[in-house]
């Protein structure tokens, strides 16, 4: 990765040089995210490139995005209405109007929260800043468990932006967390805390963790962008990526961005942490690293079409430099070094229809030998994965209520390699579906958002999974981390073969924005997870307070 870093640095040098307008990006599970899915649903118009199937979004195209959706304002409701304005607000350094309805009746001791978005925020010719506090505090209480259910969150984030040419951002926060029991046991599994990773004992079953991240962008030219950070992104239009996914931790990465005319090219270089037994102790973790290229066409204004390729280098703690090609398949370099490395690719489309839905989909492929598929009987390495789903905006006629159906099928053994080093994951987590392999997922979303700053929704998720079973020593392909030779057999591999286990995860929530970005969150959910006719079951009521952070998640 030195190279990478070494290549980083000189970027930085050069391209302020020649740089056009830059911008930050939003953090995951922004309240913006949403309401850009329906404005792109509802006009069928893709303003920027592949708008949304690359994230996060940048700041200044969702400021170019709503300024285009104003330009018909008429039809906005009023919930849109506020969505509209709260993107104005939040992205004010590109923001052209007038301002005026941004500032605070009452700033605190005149120079904080001079805005409603900002609790600092200083706009002067060629530099931008702005200043947040990151709280969250929730409290539950899970039935037939005796613990309190807590999760602690303070911390700082921080963007700014330097003659519109050079911006940064940054969060680091300070976790305490006990969540459910489910939960808890995936930690014990895993050995890291779900979507963050390294963590250490907190009082009795609780845990605690640091959660920092960061990153810098630069514009090489008017269409490349040049990000350098440890962050999380996520390639698809889905609730889940097949691809790559915000669930897991953070990752050190160099990402190149080109956008003109119909295509987008992406170009995501990573540094990663094999799979480590215990976080005890001042050693210093091995690296592995990842190439991905993600080129994305816009056919015509309502269907894109990408395609998707990646690898996952097979040699601890060194780098392959054939791999910082940008142009070439990585396929084709997978092969002139001997083939060593986890090589995946894939497609992806999206379509947007009647102004109302949009219909989407995923497929990963593995490996494959189209004459074992014929013959059916359920060969090992036929490897591959698939995604649908759909989006239903302003459902039944009803404003600003939106339904969503997504389904995900993964064959045993994808994402598996023949080592413990070059299988799809990083820091003892997946790194596209959290459930790994050799399962079939449904999942259902209703939102609503019946007034300007009430949000309502509802999440079923359904999912049927084979285990691997140690009685009998059977490996299903279900675990991305065992090497896919150890195996028992070459066919007889059918989806959720194994141990069999049912899940249903469902959670109902309400939230209130009492300021801006200030919510209070009251929630209900219900987990029954069986296997070898053993249920167990979860009922979780929770109440919280956050600021600046998104809604914490137990969806697995």
């Amino acid at each position: 990765m030195q190279i990478i870093k070494s290549f980083a640095k000189l970027l930085v040098f050069l391209c302020p040089v020649f740089a056009s307008a830059q911008s930050t990006y939003l953090p995951e599970g922004n309240k913006i995210y949403h309401f850009v899915d329906r404005m792109e649903i509802k006009h069928q118009a893709n303003t920027g490139i592949n708008f949304s199937t690359i994230k996060p979004y940048s700041r200044k195209n969702i400021v170019e995005q709503a300024q285009f959706i104003n330009k018909d304002s008429s039809s906005l409701s009023k919930v849109d209405a506020y969505n509209l304005n709260s993107i104005y607000m939040n992205n004010s350094e590109w923001y052209t109007g007038d301002k005026q309805g941004f500032m605070s009746k009452n700033p605190v001791l005149k120079n904080f929260y001079t805005t409603k978005a900002n609790l600092y925020e200083l706009d002067i010719k060629d530099f931008y800043l702005s200043v947040n506090p990151v709280l969250g505090f929730q409290f539950a209480k899970e039935q037939d468990n005796s613990e309190k259910l807590f999760l602690s969150t303070r911390g700082l984030t921080a963007r700014g932006l330097i003659a519109k040419k050079i911006s940064f951002s940054t969060t680091i926060t300070d976790n305490q967390e006990r969540g459910p029991s489910f939960f808890q046991s995936r930690v014990d599994s895993l050995h890291a805390v779900p979507g963050n990773g390294f963590y250490k004992d907190f009082k009795v079953r609780a845990f605690d963790y640091f959660d920092g991240r960061g990153s810098f962008t630069v514009n090489a030219t008017k269409y490349i962008d040049i990000q350098f950070g440890y962050d999380k992104n996520f390639i698809g239009d889905g609730y889940r990526s097949l691809f790559l996914s915000d669930a897991g931790s953070s990752n050190l990465f160099l990402k190149l961005n080109t956008k003109i005319w119909k295509l987008n090219y992406q170009n995501l270089f990573m540094e990663l942490t094999p799979q480590f037994r215990s976080n005890v102790g001042d050693n210093l973790l091995d690296k592995k690293y990842a190439a991905m290229h993600h080129l994305s066409v816009n056919v015509s204004k309502s269907v894109t079409v990408g395609l998707f390729e990646g690898i996952i280098f097979g040699r601890k703690n060194r780098f392959d430099f054939q791999y910082l090609n940008p142009i070439i398949f990585l396929r084709h370099v997978e092969g002139t070094i001997g083939s060593p490395d986890n090589a995946l690719a894939g497609l992806n489309f999206k379509a947007n229809a009647l102004h109302r839905f949009q219909f989407y989909g995923q497929f990963l492929l593995d490996e494959f030998k189209l004459n074992k598929i014929k013959e059916g009987k359920g060969w090992w390495a036929n490897k591959w994965g698939l995604q649908l789903g759909a989006k239903y905006i302003d459902a039944f006629g009803i404003s600003n209520l939106d339904l969503q159906v997504e389904t995900n099928r993964v064959r045993p053994f994808t994402y598996t390699h023949d080592d413990s080093v070059s299988n799809y994951t990083h820091y003892n987590q997946p790194l596209a579906h959290p459930l790994g392999a050799n399962f079939q997922e449904f999942i259902g979303i209703v939102k609503y958002q019946p007034a300007p700053k009430w949000y309502i929704s509802a999440r079923m998720i359904y999912y049927k999974q084979g285990f691997d079973s140690s009685r009998l020593g059977y490996a299903s392909g279900s675990n991305i981390f065992r090497t896919n030779t150890d195996r028992t057999m070459q066919e007889g591999y059918d989806l959720g073969n194994g141990k069999k286990a049912t899940c249903l995860n469902g959670i109902g929530r309400i939230s209130y924005e009492f300021k801006e970005n200030l919510f209070l969150d009251l929630s209900l959910q219900y987990r029954t997870f069986e296997i070898d006719n053993i249920s167990h079951n979860s009922t979780i009521i929770a109440a919280g307070i956050r600021l600046n952070i998104f809604q914490r998640e137990y969806d697995y």
